[in-house]
């Protein structure tokens, strides 16, 4: 039986960028006619192909605009890609945007039910986490406080509390572990060193340490295209030589 959990075909993603306004009706005829688009196409994945394997931590690197988070958004279904296929052996998690689904109105207590149930968990299973949930965010104090009086940090560190509660097979993270404050961060790098080696992780990040220290292989992309793919050292070398 293969033990390929991820694979990624030939992966194409496009995005249309206004390049005039056509003011009224008149003007949008006008330039149909002409065959003025009013946008132009720009090619964000342009032939992506890799396959992950059960409990490998990937790191995808590369600079902004080269299309890593475009990769990790149609690995979740964020996006849809124009050509390709996409192959997913398991359930996924993907902690992309953390805090999606907050309400502001609500409490920290609420909100934590309110966040599981998206993830899938019914109430008496949160029952059997929140304490769980609240200690990992050090955040007991406040769980009657409406959300909108927390900081942006401490939002953060609810959510990550929660996320990390599904137990997905593979895992999504877009630059997660720089959440929080420095104590938090260590935290949060304690839980990933936990689980390499015992989960699947796809993790897109900027942070060369992170890298050479959680990953067992790294993909660098350039322009759409992977222009490295294997031995985390190599590929952070060839990132930080794009800089130089």
């Amino acid at each position: 039986m293969s033990d390929i959990v991820v694979s990624v075909k030939n992966l194409h993603k496009s995005f249309k960028l206004p390049t005039e306004r056509a003011w009224g009706l008149k003007q949008a005829i006008f330039n149909r006619l002409k065959g003025i688009k009013g946008y132009k196409e720009q090619k964000v994945l342009n032939g992506i192909s890799f396959d992950v394997r059960k409990n490998e931590f990937i790191g995808i690197v590369g600079r902004n605009g080269s299309g890593k988070s475009t990769l990790l958004k149609t690995l979740a279904k964020i996006y849809f890609p124009e050509k390709g296929s996409i192959n997913i052996n398991g359930t996924l998690v993907p902690f992309i945007e953390l805090g999606v689904g907050f309400n502001p109105e609500l409490s920290g207590r609420e909100n934590i039910y309110l966040n599981g149930a998206l993830l899938g968990f019914s109430n008496k299973e949160m029952d059997a986490m929140y304490d769980e949930i609240i200690d990992f965010a050090e955040l007991r104090p406040f769980m009657d406080q409406k959300l909108k009086n927390y900081s942006s940090g401490m939002q953060v560190r609810l959510a990550f509390s929660i996320a990390i509660r599904a137990k997905g097979d593979i895992l999504l993270l877009d630059e997660v572990l720089a959440v929080g404050d420095a104590a938090f961060q260590q935290k949060c790098a304690d839980y990933f060193a936990s689980i390499k080696g015992k989960q699947t992780v796809i993790l897109v990040t900027h942070d060369m340490g992170n890298v050479t220290k959680y990953c067992t292989r790294a993909i660098l992309i350039e322009n759409g295209k992977i222009a490295l793919d294997g031995d985390p050292e190599k590929i952070a070398k060839a990132y930080k030589k794009l800089w130089s």
